[in-house]
C-alpha cells in the first residue's frame, strides 16, 4: 500500500502546526520564567531574616511581614477548609444524584455566573453582610467567608468536569457488583477524579492568594501577630497582597518586590505540598 500505516506522508501542515505548538508552549514558559525571574531580580536585595521574623515598627523604624504571612496563611486554610468539601459536595450532587434537566442547568449557569463578578464585588458584599449584618466587622473571618463564595464556583465547576472525565464503566462495574451509591462514589469516583479535585484547590489557593480588592473591604490591613491560635480570626488582618498594594501605593517598589518573591515561593511551596499528599493519597488508595 502507498499510503500504510508504516509508510504515511508526513504533510507540511502538520510540521506547521507541531512548529506552533512548540512554539505556544516555549513561550507560556518563557512568560513564567520571565516574571519570576524578574520578580526575584528586583526582590531579593529586600529579603532578610528582619524583613521575615518581625513586624513594622513605626518607632523603630523597621519593616517586616510576618504578620502578614501569618494573616495569609489563616485565609488560606480557612477559606480552604469551608469552601473545599461544600464544592465537592455539590460537584457531587450535581453529577452523581441530580437528574439531568432546568434545575441541574439553572444551577450550572449561576454557577458560571458567580465566577465571574468582580472581586470588587464580593468585598461590598461580604462588608455589608458578614460585617455588618453579622457584626462580624473587618476581620480575617469575614474575609474568609468572602473569598469562600469566591472559590466556591472555581471549585464546583472543576470538580463536576474532573467528576465527568470518569468511565460510565466504572461505575456500572461497582454498582453491578452489589455496592452502595455512597460507597461506589467514595473508593472509586471521587479518587479517580482526585487529579481534577486537586487542580481546583490549588487554583483556589491561587486566587485566595492574589486577592486584594475584596479583603480590602472585608479583612482590612492589619499586620500584628496573633497571641495564641484562635485570638486572631475575628480581628483585622491583612495579607501580603494587601501590603504589596500599601508599599507600592507608598512607592516603596524594592519592599514591594520583596512581599511579591515571598508570594511566589509560598504558592510554589503549597502547590508542592499539594502534589506530594495527592501522590500519597493515590498509592495508599
Amino acid at each position: 500500500m502507498k499510503n500504510s500505516i508504516c509508510q504515511k506522508q508526513i504533510r507540511i501542515s502538520d510540521n506547521i502546526l507541531r512548529f506552533f505548538i512548540y512554539l505556544s508552549a516555549l513561550i507560556s514558559v518563557g512568560i513564567l520564567i520571565g516574571i519570576i525571574g524578574y520578580v526575584a531580580f528586583r526582590g531579593i536585595g529586600s529579603i532578610s531574616w528582619q524583613f521575615l521574623s518581625t513586624v513594622t515598627s513605626e518607632l523603630n523604624g523597621t519593616f517586616g511581614i510576618i504578620g502578614n504571612i501569618v494573616n495569609t496563611l489563616y485565609i488560606i486554610i480557612i477559606s480552604l477548609l469551608i469552601a473545599t468539601p461544600i464544592g465537592i459536595g455539590a460537584a457531587v450532587y450535581l453529577t452523581e444524584y441530580a437528574k439531568p434537566g432546568k434545575v441541574v442547568r439553572l444551577i450550572e449557569f449561576t454557577t458560571e455566573t458567580l465566577a465571574g463578578i468582580p472581586s470588587i464585588i464580593y468585598g461590598l458584599f461580604g462588608m455589608a453582610f458578614f460585617g455588618i449584618s453579622l457584626k462580624l466587622g473587618t476581620s480575617i473571618l469575614c474575609g474568609c467567608l468572602t473569598l469562600t463564595i469566591m472559590v466556591l464556583p472555581l471549585i464546583i465547576r472543576t470538580t463536576q468536569e474532573s467528576l465527568k472525565t470518569v468511565p460510565l464503566g466504572y461505575r456500572t462495574g461497582a454498582l453491578g457488583i452489589g455496592a452502595t451509591k455512597w460507597y461506589m462514589i467514595r473508593t472509586i469516583i471521587l479518587p479517580s477524579a482526585l487529579p481534577g479535585i486537586v487542580t481546583a484547590v490549588i487554583l483556589s489557593v491561587g486566587r485566595i492568594v492574589g486577592e486584594s480588592a475584596a479583603l480590602l473591604f472585608t479583612a482590612g490591613s492589619g499586620y500584628y501577630l496573633p497571641k495564641h491560635l484562635f485570638s486572631h480570626v475575628l480581628k483585622s488582618g491583612g495579607t501580603l497582597t494587601i501590603e504589596m498594594y500599601l508599599r507600592m501605593e507608598r512607592g516603596e517598589f524594592d519592599n514591594a518586590f520583596g512581599i511579591a518573591l515571598v508570594l511566589v515561593v509560598i504558592v510554589l511551596i503549597i502547590n508542592a505540598l499539594t502534589k506530594v499528599i495527592t501522590n500519597n493519597m493515590k498509592k495508599s488508595a
